[in-house]
């Protein structure tokens, strides 16, 4: 069976092979000591469920710490790759794409909704698209996708270890007093122990990170105006 990903149809088989190659890729490293200036925030929705809906992707790129806003851009694109776990990258990463080509700013660091390396093939969304781009991303998912931990103190900072057959491949983070917590798994250019440092450094008030809950209400907004 073959899908349609991005321009190009693949089979699962395949799609699992790309996704090998690229895990290759990955580089868990620390990020640069000159810290962070400019931040971006991913998110993509759909117009309904299903193999055949439309995708929006957006990204919201704010100034850390202040947050303001510097740029808003989107992508709606028709998609026919269906929903596997494992491979949501090859669902998502092309309208993602097409928003990331139209962004005059470049941030240092991006927080993509989504798994990092803790993926099956250590290759989730923000792992495909740091490794695309060539940007340090990090991986925020508001639910497991793979791997097992122990419960996680309700208090806010909160983390524990998400392992998967006895690796470490991310931290189960509660980023508010008594939320459920924050999936938390390094990308591209980021390494383990940064991760969440740098996630509960953007929440606020709120259980999602600043740029993410952006990108999110950004993506709501473009979704319900464009997408009647």
């Amino acid at each position: 069976m073959t899908f349609e990903a991005g321009e190009r149809n693949i089979s699962f088989k395949t799609g699992v092979e790309i996704q090998k190659a690229l895990a290759k890729k990955v580089q868990l490293c620390s990020f640069p000591d000159r810290g962070i200036r400019i931040i971006a925030g991913t998110d993509v929705s759909y117009s309904r469920t299903g193999k055949y809906s439309t995708a929006v992707a957006g990204i919201v790129v704010m100034k850390y710490g202040s947050w303001e806003v510097v740029e808003e851009v989107y992508a709606v694109k028709k998609i026919s790759f269906p929903y596997i776990p494992g491979l949501l990258s090859f669902r998502e990463l092309p309208a993602l794409m097409m928003a990331f080509k139209k962004l005059k700013t470049i941030p240092d660091l991006w927080l993509v909704d989504g798994a990092g390396i803790a993926h099956p093939r250590r290759l989730g969304l923000a792992a495909h698209f740091g490794v695309t781009i060539d940007r340090p991303t990090i991986g925020v998912a508001k639910s497991r996708l793979i791997g097992t931990h122990d419960e996680v103190p309700i208090e806010k900072g909160s983390r524990i270890f998400l392992k998967d057959r006895g690796e470490i491949i991310g931290i189960v983070l509660r980023s508010r007093t008594n939320v459920r917590p924050l999936y938390i798994s390094p990308g591209h250019g980021v390494s383990l122990e940064q991760a969440p440092e740098i996630v509960l450094s953007c929440c606020t008030r709120f259980r999602l990170p600043e740029p993410t809950r952006a990108a999110h209400n950004f993506v709501t907004r473009i979704k319900a105006e464009n997408l009647k």
